[in-house]
């Protein structure tokens, strides 16, 4: 297997699909109450309820604004998790690195950024978002559908953007501009990039998918690189 790196916030992928898997179970529901008031948990997948990037005290009401908030993410997971009698570690583990046989893959933190792995295993995580064997279809397609439409946002790293699409724990590319993958992208893709300077990217329909995992952080190389080099790889698929 090969080098291990940080995923950053690549990990909110796994994570997500994790809670998904016990929505589907029946264990907890979409729209339980969690978090700020009036807050859902689908709000807290989709950055959309209220809090900010970290910190417990909420800077807009549930629904009205795209805020990119680890936080939210970790509470969605420690819910889910509550409602499977596990640790967020043990939730993420057991239902999503175990299944997909991404053995070298541990959750040593934060359930928003924590994740630690090699790519090779993230591959697995790719394969998942493109073909769905954890989740039924029903239940994958609404995770890559934008929830709360038409809210503004930022996305770290690229600006405000009217609207910030996102699905439940992944970000949806919709009309974003300027946007990390390339001009050949279409508006369904759906991913994730981190800090620590990797991604995950898929466009299903196409059934494309990238990978990267590294150590050189983002920065002004990532806004430049990643959409060079994501077209560049569709248009040798």
């Amino acid at each position: 297997m090969g080098e291990r790196f940080p995923h950053a916030s690549v990990t909110k992928v796994a994570s997500a699909i994790a809670v998904l898997v016990v929505v589907e179970a029946g264990r907890c529901a979409l729209d339980d109450e969690v978090g700020p008031p009036g807050a859902t948990l689908a709000h807290l997948l989709s950055h959309a309820s209220g809090l900010p990037t970290d910190g417990a005290t909420p800077i807009a009401a549930p629904g009205t604004r795209r805020i990119y908030s680890n936080t939210g993410i970790e509470i969605a997971v420690a819910h889910a998790a509550a409602a499977s009698r596990a640790t967020p570690t043990e939730l993420v583990t057991s239902r999503v690195f175990e299944p997909l046989g991404m053995r070298e893959t541990a959750l040593t933190g934060s359930a928003a950024s924590g994740a630690i792995g090699p790519t090779e295993d993230l591959c697995a995580l790719a394969a998942e978002l493109l073909l769905p064997t954890l989740l039924s279809p029903q239940l994958a397609a609404t995770q890559r559908t934008v929830a709360y439409p038409g809210l503004v946002g930022v996305l770290p790293g690229f600006g405000r953007q009217v609207p910030c699409d996102w699905g439940l724990g992944l970000e949806v590319k919709g009309s974003k501009r300027p946007h990390w993958t390339g001009e050949t992208w279409p508006s369904s893709t759906v991913g994730h990039f981190g800090q620590s300077g990797g991604f995950v990217v898929a466009d299903v329909e196409a059934g494309i998918a990238i990978v990267t995992l590294g150590d050189e952080r983002f920065g002004t190389w990532s806004t430049s690189a990643w959409p060079a080099f994501t077209d560049a790889v569709r248009a040798s698929h």
